[in-house]
Order: C-alpha cells, then structure tokens, then sequence
C-alpha cells in the first residue's frame, strides 16, 4: 500500500485530506513545524520538517510514493524544497489556484503574488519528470467563517461587505479532498488541471442569507464602499490579498460565477453546495 504525505495538513484543505485518506486506509504521514502541536489524530505519522529547512524534508519524505502539497512558505524556498521533495516522491499533488481560468472574477485580480508564486512551484512541477496533478480550487466555503462568523456570532444580523452583487462559487473543502485522494491514490489523473467550483453561482448577499436560514436568524448584507471595506479588511489580511478581492469581486458584478462539474465528474458525487457546507459549520456561526 502507498504511504502518502500530506504537506500542509493542519490547514482546510489538508485536514480534510488527511482525515480522506485515512477513512480509505492509506498510510499517511504529516509534516509539521512541530508534531506536538499540530493537533493530528494518533494514525497520522506526523514527522518534523520545515519547507524553509529543506535539509529537515528528507526523513519526512522517506519511503513516501506521493505528495499533497500546500505551500506555506516564502517564495524564496520554493526552489530547494521542491527540488527535495521532487526527488523522492513519484507522483505529486499540487493545491493551486484558478489563474489560468479566462473568467472575470479569476482574471480581475491579476497579476498578484499568490498568482506568481503558483506559476512557479507549477513550472519546476512539470519539468521534474514526475507524475503531477494541479488542483485549481475557486473560492472557498470557508472564507465565510473567517470573514463573517465573528460578527454573526456577536449577535449581528447585519455583515457589512463589498460588492454584495459579486457572485462566486463556494466550493467545500471536503469537496477539495476528495478530488485530491482520487488523484493521489488512482492512475489516470496524470497531468490534470481540474478546476474546482462549487455547485452554484451564488451572490455574496445570497450567501448571508443562506447562513442565516441554516442558524435560524434574518442576516443580511450591508453593502460598504471598497474603500471602506479597504480600511476594514487590512485589519485581517494582507494589503495584496485585500486588492486582489476586491478587484476580483468588482469584475464580477453582472456575471454569473464560473460553475464546473469537476467534482462529480471525478469523484462520482455531485459537488456539495454551499448549504451543506453552512450546516456542516453552523455551531461556528451560532453565539
């Protein structure tokens, strides 16, 4: 049986991941700053390693056939993890992104760093000889619970927020895995792009609305300026990140969201909507 490390595994989409492969039974190994505070369930073998150490990669790599990756260093060490990370492992599991998607919300926030950081690890990726699949997730479900689940837990009925017309599709993160264990445990995924999407192209005010229907409140969304919401979200994110939504979402507005059916197709289940995906987070939105 193949011995799979997950690199990234505390995160999202890695502990959804994680908890796939071990629910198939697969050997899984994970690699973490520090072991004793990753918070992984005892099957995992959770083994030291930094990816801006990559002397440190080596024994976590070691007997391992394939690589879920997330990256979650500088740019600056892309080059020699990668190159150690390449060298002992067959096949490789990329988490990236939908730049390549021609849609206004994907191309609205270009260029950025994220996108030039993705563009490279793909680029020593598909020149290392290695069986490589690219997973190019939309926007996020959980997003939601990062942006708005303190305030509606507060009491708030009201979300204030940008371009509450901008319509996306909220993938789960469940959904995210399971595309990614097919594609670390099955043959014929070799050299895939697979954009991800959720299910339905949704407004951000629609989205409100869906969670507050699952936790039982009226919410709604209070439409801000993007200078406003410029103000208010640097206080959360990056300065580059905050630009690269908002103008993501304000090339949005009177479009449909970019909707695929890769989800089912690959793993044979219809992608999760973003309802599911609210009542699977409900008590995090819940005072």
């Amino acid at each position: 049986m193949n011995r799979i490390l997950v690199i990234g595994a505390t995160g999202n989409a890695g502990r959804q991941v994680l908890s796939q492969l071990l629910a198939a039974g697969v050997r899984v190994r994970a690699l973490a700053r520090n072991p004793h505070t990753a918070g992984l369930p005892p099957p995992v073998d959770v083994v030291r390693g930094d990816l801006t150490l990559p002397e440190t990669l080596d024994e976590c790599l070691d007997g391992i056939d394939a690589v879920f990756l997330v990256w979650t260093a500088p740019p600056a060490t892309v080059a020699p993890a990668l190159e150690r990370i390449l060298r002992h492992t067959r096949r490789i599991v990329f988490l990236s992104s939908p730049y390549k998607t021609a849609h206004p919300f994907f191309q609205g926030g270009q260029p950025n760093p994220i996108t030039a950081l993705h563009t490279e690890i793909e680029r020593l990726i598909e020149t290392s000889g290695r069986q490589w699949t690219f997973l190019r997730p939309g926007m996020f479900a959980a997003n939601a619970r990062f942006w708005w689940a303190q305030r509606i837990r507060a009491g708030s009925d009201v979300v204030r927020w940008p371009h509450a017309a901008a319509r996306t599709a909220p993938i789960h993160e469940r959904d995210i895995a399971a595309v990614a264990v097919r594609a670390l445990c099955e043959s014929g995924h070799a050299g895939a792009e697979y954009v991800l999407t959720g299910p339905q192209s949704l407004s951000q005010s629609e989205q409100i609305s869906t969670l507050g229907s699952v936790i039982g409140r009226s919410l709604r969304m209070e439409e801000i300026s993007p200078d406003e919401a410029r103000r208010e979200l640097l206080t959360l994110m990056p300065a580059f990140v905050v630009n690269m939504l908002l103008d993501a979402w304000a090339a949005a507005i009177g479009q449909p969201a970019f909707v695929t059916s890769t989800v089912a197709e690959v793993t044979g289940a219809p992608a999760r909507t973003f309802r599911d995906w609210a009542a699977d987070r409900a008590a995090e939105f819940r005072a």
